[in-house]
């Protein structure tokens, strides 16, 4: 089938949940990908953050298909060797010292917030507010669009999960405010993705510590779109100098498999108990192979230096082309997510860079996001930004 016969076809058979552009890709390498008409394209989208090492990295798709070739599920009534080895590795390179693993990210949080009520459940205190961020996101079940504090993805969904409290980002004081004997927890993206690639101040996420220490409460890092790598550390939050209480992961933690995952210290996550929370697919053979090939890979072939190096490019160039451009307002981010926002909408400048065989994505109404592959190279980079001079030139 051609683009225009799968977008018929999704049109007659799919949910439509998504705007989804008109093309339809079926083959990938690197950052480049080709669709149904034979159409090749630079990626600086990878899947949402997902493809972190590329489409189709060598050594994840080998474990795929060994894997497959041996044993793809058996559930979590027993054990299970990737995801054994997949935690290990998880455990020896964070904070944590014990993993959930599950399918995605809204399921990681969701994961998440029921963890922490029954840890205070366990311990006779009765807390259950949670604080979320304004602009933040957490996935689209119905706890986690109910701790996101953006009012569009939860519209005509209510009434919401209760007790979620939304205050601004990166606003210490804010948070202070809104804590009191029912506060829980605070659940916070270290960098935020989906409401427009927003970077907090360096002590930030310090006194976020602080604070939750002080209050008795426990502290959520959603690392689902900026951890594995993206910000040139292997989670974001080793940019700040602090640790979770409780940290969820997914996108690029397969390589491309769906996966999620939510790692905890032993004293929190010991409220865990057998029957009190699961996954049938959580956590199994296909998956967690792929995770453990994609983690060495990330850890061991150069990725995070890369993506340092490469992020600082995008941002230089980038930056060139606010001089050139008075629309663009701020370029913004760190390693591989980085943020351009205009004072006009995006949208259209997206489609004319996908006429130019450009991928590129957009967070809100005015900011462009660049999430490519953590492979991507210099040359790649001013490829980039050369199609986008040419369509930003039209506007």
């Amino acid at each position: 089938m051609n683009n225009r016969e799968i977008a018929e076809l999704t049109g007659l058979c799919i949910a439509n949940t998504y705007r989804r552009f008109p093309v339809a890709f079926v083959r990938g390498k690197g950052t480049r990908l080709w669709d149904a008409d034979g159409k090749e394209y630079l990626d600086f989208v990878s899947g949402l953050a997902v493809c972190n090492l590329g489409h189709c990295h060598p050594k994840v798709v080998e474990a795929i298909r060994n894997q497959a070739a041996t044993l793809i599920h058996t559930s979590n009534l027993y054990h299970i060797g990737p995801q054994a080895e997949l935690a290990k590795l998880l455990c020896g390179n964070s904070f944590a010292d014990k993993v959930f693993f599950c399918n995605s990210g809204a399921e990681a949080n969701e994961a998440a917030i029921k963890l922490v009520r029954k840890y205070f459940s366990l311990r006779g205190e009765g807390r259950f507010k949670i604080i979320s961020m304004e602009k933040s996101f957490h996935g689209r079940t119905m706890a986690t669009m109910s701790a996101t504090g953006q009012k569009k993805f939860q519209a005509g969904f209510e009434p919401l999960l209760e007790k979620f409290v939304y205050v601004p980002f990166n606003d210490i004081g804010a948070v202070g405010n809104a804590v009191n004997s029912d506060t829980a927890a605070v659940i916070v993206e270290p960098i935020q993705g989906e409401g427009g690639v927003n970077v907090p101040s360096d002590n930030y996420l310090k006194e976020l510590k602080s604070l939750c220490r002080e209050s008795g409460i426990l502290l959520i890092f959603d690392e689902v779109q900026v951890g594995m790598g993206r910000t040139g550390t292997l989670f974001a939050y080793e940019n700040y100098g602090v640790s979770p209480d409780v940290m969820t992961l997914a996108k690029g933690l397969g390589g491309g498999i769906a996966i999620g995952a939510m790692l905890a210290t032993d004293e929190v996550a010991g409220a865990f108990t057998p029957g009190s929370h699961a996954s049938t697919f959580g956590g199994n053979h296909l998956a967690t192979a792929a995770g453990v090939a994609a983690v060495e890979a990330t850890l061991n072939e150069g990725v995070l230096d890369n993506c340092k190096k490469a992020g600082a490019e995008l941002i230089e160039r980038l930056s060139g082309l606010k001089k050139d451009f008075p629309f663009i307002k701020e370029i913004r981010g760190k390693g591989l997510i980085v943020g351009m926002e205009l004072t006009i909408p995006v949208y259209d400048i997206v489609n004319k860079c996908l006429e130019r065989r450009l991928l590129v994505n957009c967070a809100g109404e005015t900011v462009l996001r660049f999430i490519p592959a953590l492979i991507v190279t210099g040359k790649e980079v001013d490829e980039m930004v050369g199609i986008l001079r040419g369509v930003l030139k039209g506007v």
